[in-house]
């Protein structure tokens, strides 16, 4: 009677570890699918940030070279301005003259007078300035307004400024881009959980099973690690 009930004790056992086994691997099954699905999900947002970012540093770079031409358009028309003021005076006989308390005021029959009204504001303020320094006494004297810090381009200020939005926007792709990597890198992970959670359940020995089972818990519990420390995008 022993004899007979040995096997069959023997049998229960195996079938007992077996369903422990697969409730194991059902369970795991279950967590790696959902880890999977969300490592997906968030490879597929930062993908979709990385792409955003992208497109909109162009359009901020495009908006940044409109802003430089435009400054330097700006530029050259001063400097013509300035290069027919300076033509005007050399004409002059005493363009001193016109210097009242310390302001430049050319009537606006001379030559001077009328190219010195043509001159817009950016480049009136840094003249008068560049004139109080009194440039042809003062030897330290800037060489020109263009030279003072009253010269001031907006346009140019403007382009500088999205020019450096636009490489923060590129820098935050770029990091998106490796978030997304990340996540995908979680997917194969858990992906591969998922393999051999699945082929555990299918192998004969218990031995077999268990080492299959264990990979794949192993692979889901640093899968969840790392899960925890990547940032997620909403």
């Amino acid at each position: 009677m022993t004899d007979d009930e040995a096997p069959t004790t023997a049998a229960e056992r195996r079938e007992e570890t077996t369903n422990r086994i697969e409730l194991i691997a059902t369970i795991v099954l279950a967590i790696a699918t959902v880890l999977t699905a969300w490592s997906a999900f968030q490879a597929t947002k930062w993908s979709g940030t990385q792409a955003n970012s992208y497109a909109s540093a162009g359009a901020t770079r495009t908006e940044s070279s409109k802003a430089a031409t435009l400054a330097g358009q700006q530029a050259i028309i001063d400097v013509s301005l300035f290069q027919e003021w300076i033509s005007a005076v050399a004409a002059e006989d005493d363009p001193a003259q016109y210097i009242v308390d310390g302001e430049y005021q050319p009537p606006l029959d001379t030559e001077a007078g009328f190219v010195y009204n043509l001159f817009p504001d950016r480049l009136a303020v840094a003249f008068d300035a560049w004139l109080a320094e009194q440039p042809l006494k003062n030897p330290d004297a800037p060489k020109s307004p263009f030279d003072m810090d009253e010269y001031v381009l907006e346009e140019r200020d403007q382009a500088a400024a999205l020019e450096a939005q636009a490489d923060e926007l590129s820098a935050t792709a770029r990091q998106s881009n490796q978030r997304s990597d990340n996540y995908v890198l979680l997917t194969v992970l858990f992906a591969s959980s998922l393999f051999f959670a699945g082929v555990g359940s299918k192998l004969n020995g218990i031995r077999s099973k268990y080492i299959a089972l264990g990979l794949s818990v192993t692979i889901v519990v640093i899968g969840s690690v790392l899960l925890l420390v990547f940032p997620i995008e909403v």
